[in-house]
């Protein structure tokens, strides 16, 4: 249910889960819900609630009186008939208003407006406007589908490759070891915390270094994980062979490592994925024992960094790009700028060889993508026909027995889809896919 939920969506409904545990409730009412959207609220829906004098401090008693509470702690946490309703409506929204994705302010729009539970009494205690403020998340969310439109933007269902990590003999020792801890445990689903313990036990790893400058070692994390009192950390969704939380970190490790060059899943991808998604009861180990996020993100990218990787510049470049034209989203033309960026691969000589410039490239990058007002965004997506481009070169660096993703991987994987920006932006620069082709084939 939740895939189409943007990440700011997804924390509105794991906030809730939160505190319906902490409240001492068996599952998630709507009064949870509209707490979470108080917590989470940042911008336009923030004020909105700030207008009406509504912060978490003053809602949370009126929340109290209208869910059932007790002293215990509930593990595990459904969603009451109210609540699912919510968030159905919440979907009818986002497919009204034609957005491909369920916004925060979709949510914030269901919630506000359910007649099925005590929210409209609550919202009448501080004189919250539902029409006033339905007027201005309806346009909101009109604003932002304009703003969330791309060219490459479509519906693809992505096809997962992880499963070839397993090919990859250090992560497959690891792999082994934390299978064998799952075993210990009792547990029938591979979790976060496995994965890492059983990383910290590889002597070898250059990581062990970068881990004991931040007081975290084999035994340390173990001490830490033996503290935790449930796995309630690893489940925020279906149940599948990884916890959910697991499953989703080694995504983001397929993803970390392709958008840094390598055709390879290392331990230090994983480790960036568990800091990058916060969380699972892994990061909650992290969090116990001090470690600060980005400072270690920081140590465990200067060593890839200063390899220099092709694709791992490039992308840099790609995002840099974006982010000049006011733009969070990368589809291929970005890729194709960042490549011209980078300026050393053969990719490049190739694209120089047939006089495509820097210069000219942008203007009709800019003429087909147009400006956008994204800049105050920090996270820059990629669109799905990218992600197909960056998952094409890394089956190529794959089947080429390479360590790394080389720039023609890229250009080559652009020429494979026609219809994208970057071809259409080639075109307009007068080069032609079989140029390109032949002369990154002499080049080699």
């Amino acid at each position: 249910m939740f895939e189409r939920f943007t990440e700011k969506a997804v924390n509105v409904v794991s906030e809730s889960q939160r505190l319906a545990q902490v409240m001492g409730c068996r599952e998630v009412s709507p009064e949870h819900l509209l707490l979470a959207l108080v917590n989470e609220a940042r911008g336009v829906s923030l004020k909105l609630f700030r207008m009406f004098g509504m912060t978490t401090e003053k809602l949370q008693p009126d929340v109290a009186k209208h869910v059932k509470t007790s002293s215990k702690r509930y593990e595990n946490i459904t969603f009451s008939y109210e609540s699912k309703e919510i968030l159905k409506r919440t979907l009818d929204l986002a497919s009204k208003s034609g957005n491909n994705n369920i916004l925060f302010e979709h949510l914030f729009l269901s919630v506000i407006t359910d007649k099925n539970s005590d929210i409209q009494e609550i919202l009448n205690k501080f004189n919250f406007d539902i029409y006033a403020a339905k007027d201005i998340l309806t346009k909101l969310v009109q604003r932002k589908m304009k703003r969330l439109e791309h060219p490459e933007e479509e519906d693809v269902v992505e096809k997962n490759s992880f499963e070839s990590i397993y090919e990859d003999e250090t992560l497959s020792k690891i792999f082994d070891r934390a299978v064998s801890k799952l075993s210990a445990k009792g547990y029938e689903i591979l979790g976060t915390e496995q994965i890492i313990a059983s990383l910290l036990e590889d002597s070898d790893s250059d990581l062990i270094n970068t881990f004991s400058k931040y007081g975290v070692n084999s035994e340390s994390f173990e001490s830490k994980l033996a503290e935790q009192q449930s796995r309630q950390a690893e489940y925020e969704g279906k149940k599948i062979i990884f916890t959910p939380n697991a499953f989703a970190m080694m995504n983001t490790a397929l993803q970390t490592a392709k958008e840094l060059g390598s055709s390879v899943i290392t331990p230090e991808h994983i480790v960036l994925s568990v800091l990058k998604n916060k969380r699972g009861l892994a990061y909650d180990v992290f969090k116990s024992l001090g470690v600060n996020d980005d400072k270690l993100s920081e140590e465990i990218l200067k060593p890839i960094e200063k390899q220099m990787p092709e694709t791992l510049s490039i992308m840099k470049y790609a995002k840099e790009e974006a982010r000049r034209i006011g733009r969070n989203v990368v589809g291929t033309e970005m890729f194709l700028l960042g490549i011209i960026a980078e300026g050393t691969s053969n990719a490049f000589e190739v694209l120089n060889e047939l006089e495509i410039t820097m210069k000219d490239a942008r203007l009709v990058v800019e003429n087909l993508v147009g400006y956008g007002d994204e800049y105050f965004d920090k996270e820059i997506t990629f669109t799905s026909r990218a992600k197909r481009v960056l998952e094409r070169a890394w089956l190529s660096a794959k089947k080429s027995n390479r360590q790394k993703i080389e720039a023609s991987d890229l250009l080559l994987a652009i020429l494979d889809e026609p219809n994208s920006v970057a071809m259409k932006a080639l075109d307009q620069l007068g080069a032609d896919a079989v140029e390109i082709r032949h002369g990154i084939k002499n080049d080699k």
